[in-house]
Formats: C-alpha cells, structure tokens, sequence
C-alpha cells in the first residue's frame, strides 16, 4: 500500500472522529470530543508524513517527527509545524484523561472539560485537518 492511499484513509478516519466530536460537542459530551479531536491530529499529522515520504511514529504525539522533517513540506505548510506540533504535544497530555478522569484525583472526565476546551480543541483539529487535505491536493495533483 502506498503513502498516499494510507495518507487518504488516515484523512477519512480524522474527519470521522470530528464529525462525531461535532455530534457530542451540542450533547454535552466534552471529554469525548477533547479525544475525538485527539486523534483526528494525531491521524492528520500521521497523514502529512506519509504525503511527504515519511514512517510517522508509533507514538501518538508525531510532532517532534513532523519538525524533525520540516524540509520536506512546501513552505506554506512549514509556516505551520511548530503551532500543529504544539497542538499535537497538547491534545496527546489530554488524552487519557478525556478518557479516564484523573484517576488518582478521583476526578471524572465529566468534570475535567467544559465547553470552551471542547470547542478549542475541535477548532485547532479543524485547522491541521483542512492544511493536510490541502497538502493532500497538492501532492495528488502532481502525480
């Protein structure tokens, strides 16, 4: 299989994820949607390497990966890698606890997130998603 057939359905899952995220975000449902949102970035920046040539990680935060191989993306998208490398570092600190709570807090996930950190998160996955779909094009439309 090849990186942009991959890349493709990495992009199909992320936008799943916040397509359900946007569902839970109008139920109330924030934690769930901070981990929706999770992974649509960590899919999406997973997608960016994969359109570059690169093995993402087999970690969930590709950050440090995607700034380590900065040179290979088009300077529009470079002017972007340290802010979606922040967004990743941020989301993959929150993810165990949008699922779990603060376990040792006794602390429920339910009462970790509220509406402003649901609808950030959304924003900031909706923004990697639509540069890495423009990447995708871009890249497709040289092939």
């Amino acid at each position: 299989m090849n990186n942009i057939v991959l890349a493709k359905s990495y992009l199909r899952q992320a936008r799943d994820r916040l397509k359900h995220a946007e569902e839970e975000l109008e139920s109330g449902n924030y934690p769930y949607v901070v981990r929706q949102c999770q992974e649509a970035v960590e899919l999406s920046l997973k997608a960016a390497l994969r359109l570059v040539g690169v093995e993402p990680p087999k970690w969930h935060d590709p950050g440090p990966v995607l700034r380590r191989e900065r040179n290979r993306f088009p300077e529009w998208f470079r002017e972007h890698i340290d802010e979606f490398a922040s967004i990743s570092r941020s989301l993959r600190k929150e993810r165990e606890l949008a699922m779990y709570g603060d376990e040792e807090a006794g602390i429920p996930a339910e009462e970790l997130y509220t509406r402003y950190d649901a609808e950030q998160a959304l924003n900031m996955a909706k923004k990697i998603l639509e540069y890495v779909e423009k990447l995708l094009q871009e890249i497709t439309a040289k092939h």
